[in-house]
């Protein structure tokens, strides 16, 4: 069994949603601070995402509280979670979650 080290979230959104994802990603800097890590806001595709997006890496132990706020946070931005293991096609295509809708994502990027 292969250990979890951190979390990502990343968060996705477009042209049209672009003020809204930035909303929220000040509401989760104020919310979580210091114990998180806030990821680029890209405007444009990156690896495997369809959309574009930002990233939230984090411990295991904000897991659960932070689930629960994205949950409950969103709105009409979808969220993607994954654990990083060392195996990123894995991680991504097999143990990830989804807040909101999901997506197709594209898994040639880590090489599946």
């Amino acid at each position: 069994m292969t250990d979890i080290v951190d979390w990502h979230a990343h968060v996705y959104f477009d042209q049209a949603t672009r003020d809204v994802a930035w909303a929220l990603r000040e509401a989760i800097e104020a919310r979580f601070g210091g114990r998180l890590e806030m990821g680029r806001f890209h405007e444009r595709l990156v690896g495997p995402h369809p959309m574009w997006s930002y990233q939230l890496k984090f411990g295991r132990e904000l897991f659960a509280e932070l689930f629960e706020w994205l949950t409950l946070n969103h709105g009409a931005l979808d969220v993607f979670i994954h654990p990083n293991t060392g195996n990123a096609l894995r991680d991504h295509r097999d143990a990830a979650a989804w807040i909101g809708r999901s997506h197709r994502l594209n898994l040639a990027a880590l090489g599946g």
